[in-house]
């Protein structure tokens, strides 16, 4: 029938077996007028649906239906735990089901079965891969779907752990040394280093005097002093003769790195140099040494390329190393003989990730702030009280800190509704003046990107109007305001890398979050910020939210994907499978040869220390 324009097609629906007291069931079809050669009189029919009431009348629009066809059909789609399979188009799910139904059912018994290894009690699951597709009960598909997840777990722990193990075979630099040009360089420091930082450098030293190359992730939060303890280890490499490269993901951090670098090391007599991107000659921070004379090279992705050589590469280090590729890695320390790799993050990585994709990593955690660190302060604001941030943004100028003012893009989107730092840094230098403002982003070319930074640091520009470039590394004390508009559009871990921006000084801090979006979610996403500043916490509040695929980037390949498995859900097995590997790699007789002998020892003391840690 037509009703206001729309077809209408309806079907009325009794029930089996009806009795006086049943009402028929209507119901209807907007403009689908394929589903009156579907549905036809006589049919059996089982509906899913929103029920209205419309007086007398039951109704469903749109449902969802199954025709039954025959007695067989009921036992393989109905009153039973129903498997729902990722289909494509021109396949149903009920087709998909029928036949993987009936595979199942010409496959021998035994092969459906899947034992496990003696490491994790060699039971074997009779019936397994029927039971997973069509399960008897709910438990019965809780205990066949957790044994199929260890299995999964279990292989690939075997692969990383063998990962693991082709690294510490493979020949690199023993980098033994008296220690005292990192020495040096430490009793030089207007600051003594915390004891996570100790710690995190005699692990270093231990793994850089080994013949077997180093291979670790180094995190720690925001602040926490992972440079340092970096340079400190290029020291060692240098002192023992050999090259050191420190490798940034933006032109704006390496030449930070490189500015720190030298006006720490050039009192102690090291040759440094600088590679990026840009051309030199346009860059205000002189290349003082080529790659093929420094002791320390700084630079960006531009280190991979084939046009920079390096005479003696012993040690390489990698900041923010989730913002580089795995195969951009692979690029630099695939060399002979293999350099040492430290790899550092303040973007804290969940422990069951660290045990995936990381695995063939050793872990070294600093989890202690250093002393004379300012509070820092978050609020989250609706976007009306702008003006209220306003007037606390000029009220700390005053006073003579600087501020950062932060957009999720560099120009509007007809797409989104979401603010753009072109458009609004007008409207900043208006609300903001006399104080003054600059405005940077990735577009801006690369010199005058390095004058917007330089006039920042030494004071001369009192607020920063950017976009996330400034998200890593960037480190000016004085400034106390990150004001970040459309502060919904982040996800956790890179709010909290852009509220470390601030608090680098002894001065109270204030982290301002300006939101339209009052939704239950974002408010509950913001407020993580708003009650505590541990990375690690956040790291792991933002794997509950985004997943592990978003949280580490596109650029971020390798993560593995499971058939069952969840990195979240099953933490916990994820832990057993990665003991149940290790045991039984620590007792594999293809060790024993006298070749592989003296490699025994070392592998199974960095797995020890790497598992202790993950674990």
């Amino acid at each position: 029938m037509r009703f206001g324009g729309r077809k209408i097609f309806e079907a009325v629906l009794e029930e089996d077996n009806a009795t006086a007291l049943s009402q028929p069931l209507t119901c209807r079809w907007f403009n689908l007028h394929y589903i009156q050669r579907m549905v036809a009189t006589g049919q059996r029919i089982v509906i899913f649906g929103r029920l209205k009431l419309r007086g007398q009348r039951r109704i469903i629009d749109h449902p969802e239906f199954e025709v039954i066809e025959n007695d067989d059909e009921i036992s393989i789609h109905f009153r039973r735990i129903t498997p729902i399979y990722p289909a494509t188009e021109g396949i149903s799910q009920r087709l998909l089901r029928s036949l993987i139904f009936h595979l199942l059912e010409q496959v021998e018994q035994s092969s459906l079965d899947v034992e496990l290894p003696a490491e994790l009690g060699g039971e074997g699951h009779p019936d397994a891969l029927r039971q997973i597709h069509f399960p008897e009960s709910e438990e019965q598909l809780a205990a066949v779907r957790d044994h199929l997840v260890l299995g999964e777990f279990f292989r690939m722990q075997m692969q990383v752990i063998s990962q693991h193990a082709q690294n510490a075979t493979r020949v690199g630099y023993r980098h033994k040394t008296s220690g005292a040009l990192p020495e040096r360089f430490l009793t030089a420091l207007p600051f003594v280093l915390t004891k996570a930082q100790k710690r995190v450098l005699a692990e270093i030293r231990r793994d850089l005097a080994m013949e077997p190359p180093m291979n670790r992730l180094l995190q720690g939060d925001v602040g926490s002093g992972k440079t340092v303890v970096a340079i400190a280890a290029m020291l060692v490499a240098v002192e023992a003769g050999s090259q050191a490269a420190f490798m940034a993901p933006t032109q704006i951090l390496a030449e930070q790195h490189y500015s720190v670098l030298r006006r720490w090391l050039d009192p102690l007599g090291i040759r440094i140099s600088l590679r990026t991107g840009a051309r030199q000659e346009e860059s205000f921070l002189p290349l003082v040494e080529r790659e093929d004379t420094a002791q320390i090279v700084v630079g960006t992705h531009a280190l991979l390329y084939e046009g920079v050589q390096f005479s003696n590469l012993g040690l390489a280090v990698i900041d923010e190393q989730h913002k580089f590729g795995v195969a951009q890695r692979a690029k630099l320390t695939s060399r002979q003989p293999a350099p040492d790799v430290l790899v550092m993050t303040a973007t804290p990585i969940p422990r069951t990730l660290t045990m995936t994709i990381y695995g063939d990593l050793d872990v070294s955690i600093i989890n202690e702030m250093p002393r004379g660190r300012g509070e820092i302060n978050t609020r989250i604001l609706p976007q009306k009280q702008i003006g209220e941030a306003l007037t606390f943004t000029r009220d700390e100028l005053r006073f003579g800190r600087q501020a950062y003012i932060i957009y999720p893009l560099i120009d509007e989107s007809e797409k989104l509704d979401v603010k753009a730092a072109a458009k609004e840094f007008e409207q900043w230098q208006e609300r903001l003046r006399p104080f003054r403002c600059d405005l940077l982003h990735g577009r801006i070319a690369s010199p005058e990107k390095q004058s917007i930074m330089q006039r920042f640091r030494i004071g001369e520009t009192h607020a920063l109007i950017s976009t996330t470039v400034i998200e890593v590394g960037v480190d000016v004390p004085n400034a106390t305001v990150m004001l970040i508009e459309n502060a919904e559009r982040f996800g956790l871990s890179q709010l909290h890398q852009l509220r470390g921006r601030v608090g680098r000084g002894a001065y109270t801090s204030h982290c301002l979050l300006l939101t339209a979006d009052q939704s239950p979610e974002t408010m509950s996403k913001l407020s993580v910020l708003g009650r505590t500043t541990n990375g690690f916490e956040i790291a792991e509040a933002d794997w509950e939210l985004r997943g592990p695929g978003d949280l580490l980037g596109t650029a971020q390949s390798g993560l593995p994907e499971f058939k069952l498995g969840d990195l979240k859900r099953d933490a916990a097995l994820m832990q057993k499978a990665r003991a149940a590997a290790r045991t039984l790699f620590e007792g594999d007789p293809g060790l024993e040869n006298p070749e592989n002998q003296r490699f025994r020892s070392l592998i199974v003391e960095r797995q020890g220390q790497s598992f202790s840690r993950v674990s």
